[in-house]
Formats: C-alpha cells, structure tokens, sequence
C-alpha cells in the first residue's frame, strides 16, 4: 500500500533528505520533479538522508511537464496552504500521489487552479504562522494517509 510523494521543484537539500529518509521509513515511493536547488550530490542532502539514499524507490523528472506526461492517469491530490478541505479528508488510496511544492512558494498558481477539489491544507492554527516546513507537512500527510489505509487491516 505505498503511497508516492512528490516534490515539486525543492529548494532546501536537507527537507529532501528528511523526505527521503520518510519515504523509506513509510513504505512509501519518492519523485522528485527538477530543477532542484541544490545538487543531489549535496553532501546536506546525503547527511539528512544519511545512509538510506541507496535505499530508496525514487524517480527523477526533468520538469514539471515530463512528470505529469508520465503520471497523467494517476490518483493525485494536491497540499497547498492556499487549500479548502483539510488534509485528513483526503480520500486515501492505495497507491496515491501526494503532490508538494517548493519550499519558497509552493505549488504553481496554475496547478492549484487546474485541480481545485484536489487541493488540501495542513490547517495552521497561528495567525504568526503562513506554513508548515516542507519535511513536517510531508510527514504529517503520509502518516495521516498511512493511518487511514491500515484501518480495519489490523487484528
């Protein structure tokens, strides 16, 4: 039951790694969408992934377009902060891609546009706070997404 995390263009490597490292962790798939803001031999992105990086089902994309011409027949959801529904009504599936923008302004305006009944927000309870760092919004999303998969999988 993987689910697929998707970055849209990241900016900060040691996010990544933290990602990558989650990803592993969860069972889930990683794709990562360039260009990157940093090189993926960054030795921040190699020290937050620490020795798990090998270990990883992970995908490159050359561009936002080469990633949807691949995965245009996919299950998709969006996380933005810009969202109406929260992200624990996400109807999870099996094999779902949860899709993320870059650190600095999140997912393109035209992509929030194009799906707007697939867009989702982590609700953030502060008026100080306009979001949540990259690698916790992730987190909280897959566990979220983990969570309701294994209900009623258990003994």
């Amino acid at each position: 039951m993987p689910l697929n995390i998707v970055l849209i263009e990241p900016e900060i490597p040691n996010n990544t790694g933290n990602i990558g490292r989650l990803s592993l962790a969860s069972g889930s798939n990683l794709h990562l969408v360039k260009p990157f803001g940093f090189s993926i031999d960054d030795t921040r992105l190699k020290r937050a992934g620490l020795d798990y990086w090998q270990h990883l089902n992970i995908k490159y994309y050359d561009s936002v377009e080469h990633f949807f011409s691949i995965n245009k027949n996919v299950n998709m959801v969006f996380l933005s902060s810009h969202g109406n529904k929260l992200h624990w009504q996400i109807p999870f599936e099996n094999d779902m891609f949860l899709v993320f923008g870059k650190e600095s302004i999140g997912l393109p305006k035209w992509l929030i546009e194009s799906h707007p009944e697939k867009v989702y927000k982590i609700p953030v309870m502060s008026k100080y706070v306009r979001s949540l760092n990259l690698a916790n919004a992730v987190s909280i999303v897959t566990y979220e997404g983990q969570r309701q998969l294994s209900i009623g999988t258990h003994d």
